[in-house]
């Protein structure tokens, strides 16, 4: 589809074709043009509930009448959290708080339930509606108006990551097309603040690409203050950098001052200046750039969360202290399981803030296994990974075995997918199915005494959308094990996120143990091993012939043609 596309803005390189040089609608223009074509598709998804209607005393109010945000399937949390998290009042984030009425009787007290970041953003977009409905512009409510300023600054964010990703695909940019025209963006563009998050790690692996461990660093921490999903991707790099480092000592080169070897401020100011060498010289070795990434993605992370737990210690665990008692949401795997079992769950009924510490342990320990389970492919595939396999593969295991996944917490799967499994085709199927799930999800809120549905169509749903996902995953361990399969390793690639383990082969004299090192097969031309003595097809053996290595296919010169 994307080819095909392609066709009305260039196509193949043709009789009048520019070499060398480039017209406006380059490739990365016309995706991020296919971009704001799709996100204007989002905003009127959403647009049924932002409309006016009068109120009952007079003036205006959101028409939400008859359950419209679940009939026009509108629905997007953007709008009551205007309400239920005080921002109309104009309070600051988590220091506002407030008590409200508990399911079952009592009270509870509340805070902004969001990650530093995202609580930030809301508040900034809060400011600009305040002061836009205070100005002699025309106006409308509110929350519309805060809606809007925040539909605009997500799109920005999913511009940002568009941009990244494209980079990232290299020669393989329209497959980007599909990025781009996805069904979950008209859906959950503007559903959550999940773009924030999306930006901030498409930046990071794109600086990772570009062998900036450090400013990769930066950015994911960013995006783990907006959402924890960022951070998961510092498992994969830390897997292949693993692998791949020969951990022999790197040279200090022209440096000539070592910490222990201050003994005043002459001395510390001559090791001072050499931190930007420290730093470079580390990042040209796999672990020093997988510790520099690590390092400045929690020492980023904790700058942006440490003022605001300072201050506000009690809003700024809301968010964990939720995530902590939640049970199974509606779209968890678990829940599933009850809705078309009796079952109760692993800890029965429980009271309202009851904390489901069974249920917790078990969600923990199978992310744990999956990842456990991730590493030791990465480690011990034939050839190593691409990085955006293994990353799709982690937060997908995520959200699998998570008692959580939320509909908009699928846009993370989006632009490593496109990275992971250029299969068009099987990508668009996967995000069909997911953004229908849509559907029954509102009208089984709607209610069944309201003309909605019960539980199953939609707990339906959700088991073929996690059935699909796991077969995207299965077909990247697939892909894993036979490269030649891979279409983006089909150009003589090895892997273009990669950073600093592209094309980098695997250590001669491997320092991890035996059971952790690659399973390298004799017959393989992609680890660069000695073919083997093969049978003919008469079923005669071969008479063994003198042993050549192979060398690895990206190292091959393509083939002429003609």
């Amino acid at each position: 589809m994307a080819a095909q596309l392609c066709t009305v803005v260039g196509g193949p390189v043709g009789d009048h074709a520019l070499i060398g040089r480039a017209r406006f609608w380059t490739p990365v223009r016309v995706l991020l043009a296919f971009t704001v074509i799709f996100l204007a598709f989002g905003w009127f998804a959403k647009a049924g509930c932002i409309q006016q209607t009068a109120a009952p005393g007079g003036g205006l109010s959101l028409d939400w009448n008859d359950g419209r945000q679940y009939t026009a399937m509108c629905y997007s949390d953007t709008v009551p959290l205007y309400g239920a998290e005080r921002l109309n009042e104009g309070a600051f984030p988590y220091k506002k708080y407030w008590v409200e009425e508990a399911p079952g009787g009592g009270t509870e007290v509340r805070h902004m339930e969001y990650p530093v970041l995202s609580g930030l953003y809301q508040y900034v977009s809060m400011l600009v509606a305040k002061t836009w409905d205070a100005s002699p512009l025309p106006g409308a409510l509110q929350v519309v108006l805060y809606f809007n300023v925040v539909a605009l600054g997500l799109s920005m964010a999913w511009l940002a990551t568009i941009w990244a990703t494209a980079l990232l695909a290299g020669r393989r940019i329209w497959d980007v097309a599909l990025m781009a025209c996805s069904p979950l963006v008209i859906v959950h563009a503007f559903t959550n603040f999940d773009f924030l998050a999306t930006a901030f790690a498409a930046a990071g692996l794109l600086a990772w690409a570009r062998r900036r461990p450090l400013l990769a660093g930066v950015l994911l921490g960013l995006g783990g203050a907006a959402k924890l999903y960022p951070l998961l991707l510092l498992g994969p790099i830390l897997v292949l950098c693993l692998r791949a480092d020969p951990m022999q000592r790197t040279p200090r080169g022209r440096l000539s001052m070592r910490l222990r070897d201050v003994r005043g401020a002459d001395s510390l100011g001559t090791w001072l200046a050499e931190v930007p060498a420290r730093i470079r010289l580390l990042g040209t070795r796999p672990l020093g750039a997988a510790g520099l990434t690590t390092g400045g993605a929690l020492v980023t992370w904790g700058l942006v969360n440490l003022p605001i737990a300072w201050l506000y210690p009690d809003g700024w665990r809301e968010f964990f202290r939720l995530n902590t008692t939640r049970h199974a949401d509606p779209d968890s795997l678990y829940n599933v399981v009850m809705s078309f079992t009796d079952w109760n769950g692993f800890d029965g009924v429980l009271r309202h803030g009851e904390a489901p510490a069974i249920l917790n342990m078990v969600s923990l320990l199978l992310f744990a296994t999956a990842c456990l389970g991730i590493a030791y492919i990465g480690l011990t595939a034939p050839r190593r990974p691409r990085l955006a396999q293994l990353c799709f593969l982690v937060i997908a295991a995520f959200l699998l075995t998570n008692k959580v996944w939320s509909p908009q917490y699928s846009l993370w799967l989006v632009p490593i997918a496109v990275l992971a499994i250029p299969h068009r085709r099987l990508l668009l199927t996967w995000m069909t199915i997911d953004a229908l799930v849509w559907v029954p999800r509102m009208f089984y809120y709607l209610g069944v005494d309201r003309k909605g549905l019960p539980e199953q169509w939609f707990t339906g749903t959700v088991l073929l959308r996690d059935l699909a996902v796991i077969g995207l995953c299965v077909l990247i361990i697939r892909q894993i094990y036979r490269p030649d399969e891979d279409l983006v390793r089909r150009d003589y690639l090895d892997d273009p996120g990669g950073g600093v383990v592209d094309r980098v082969s695997d250590p001669l004299l491997p320092w991890l143990p035996q059971i952790l090192r690659p399973r390298i097969s004799l017959d393989t031309h992609w680890t660069g091993a000695v073919a083997a003595t093969r049978r003919t097809s008469r079923g005669k053996s071969a008479e063994p012939g003198p042993v050549h290595p192979v060398r690895p296919l990206e190292t091959r010169p393509p083939a002429r043609l003609g």
